[in-house]
């Protein structure tokens, strides 16, 4: 069954500036969503693991205790204020979902507050500064888009986002946006040629899933500076540079890289049944051609 959009999203992306206190960040980030909102926006996206600093740049294991159930503190405090401006909102938790079980997760609240659905994030990294294989499992929901009031929504989450099977089995599962909390930076040690080179092919990779599946990609980063708990480890500087592109990869909307702000801009959501006319990928691929994508490398 294919469900009627709406003929334009106003969706709003929130480039959010983390600090220790998490009181202060729910405060900042819920301000921006009633900004947001009273301008317009039907659909609101926040970065990765938004609610904190990002503690993956260490190991530590009083880091757990950052780690909320689903439903709980947040999805109760983010469902309140999605019921109350009739928008849909989506955030990124630090999910506690047993004793010794925890996954990074985006979840969709519905404009009457509930709960439309959860993403799990699937590809975990383990590098310096980014030890997400210490506090993550790796996602079980699969890649399933998320049924919502504005579309059929395709969570992934930030490391998701090098991984074109992962767009495409979103859209071949019937997304209308892909959508990527993310929580990505340079090392400040790194020159500017590389960090250039980083932060072109961050966005380069996004704008091609949006190319190569006809469909509109939504990325948004955090910004700022912040320091490794590490002796002697630079931290991250996080480049921001949220952007909204369309179906053939256009540049709607992009944020700065040095500074918080948000941003509305209206998707138009026949678009992608204009192009797919035009480019229609979805109907030359081979299918019987593909079995060895599922093998781990092709000696």
């Amino acid at each position: 069954m294919i469900n009627q959009l709406p003929p334009k999203i106003a969706a709003a992306i929130v480039q959010h500036k983390c600090t220790s206190d998490i009181s202060s960040n729910i405060a900042s980030i819920t301000a921006d969503i009633n900004r947001c909102a009273i301008d317009g926006a039907e659909l609101i996206v926040l970065p990765e693991l938004h609610n904190t600093l990002y503690f993956c740049q260490s190991e530590d294991q009083t880091h757990f205790d950052l780690a909320e159930t689903i439903p709980g503190p947040s999805t109760q405090h983010f469902g309140e204020l999605a019921k109350k401006l009739s928008i849909v909102i989506v955030i990124s938790l630090f999910e506690k979902r047993g004793t010794g079980l925890y996954h990074n997760t985006a979840v969709v609240i519905e404009k009457d507050g509930s709960i439309a659905g959860t993403y799990r994030k699937m590809h975990i990294p383990d590098d310096p500064g980014f030890y997400e294989k210490f506090y993550f499992a790796p996602g079980d929901k699969g890649f399933n888009p998320i049924q919502t009031s504005v579309g059929k929504l395709g969570l992934l989450i930030c490391w998701d986002q090098w991984y074109p099977e992962s767009a495409r089995l979103m859209a071949l599962a019937g997304a209308d946006i892909l959508i990527y909390p993310t929580a990505i930076g340079w090392d400040p040690s790194d020159s500017a040629d590389e960090k250039k080179r980083q932060q072109t092919a961050w966005i380069t990779i996004q704008r091609a899933h949006a190319i190569a599946n006809g469909i509109p990609v939504i990325s948004v980063n955090r910004i700022g500076f912040e320091e490794s708990p590490i002796k002697d480890a630079t931290g991250i500087d996080f480049w921001g540079s949220s952007f909204i592109a369309g179906p053939q990869g256009e540049i709607l909307l992009q944020a700065s890289s040095n500074k918080a702000e948000c941003h509305i801009v209206s998707i138009d959501t026949s678009r992608a049944e204009t192009v797919r006319r035009t480019w229609p990928f979805f109907r030359d691929r081979r299918i019987d051609s593909y079995q060895d994508i599922t093998r781990r490398y092709i000696d």
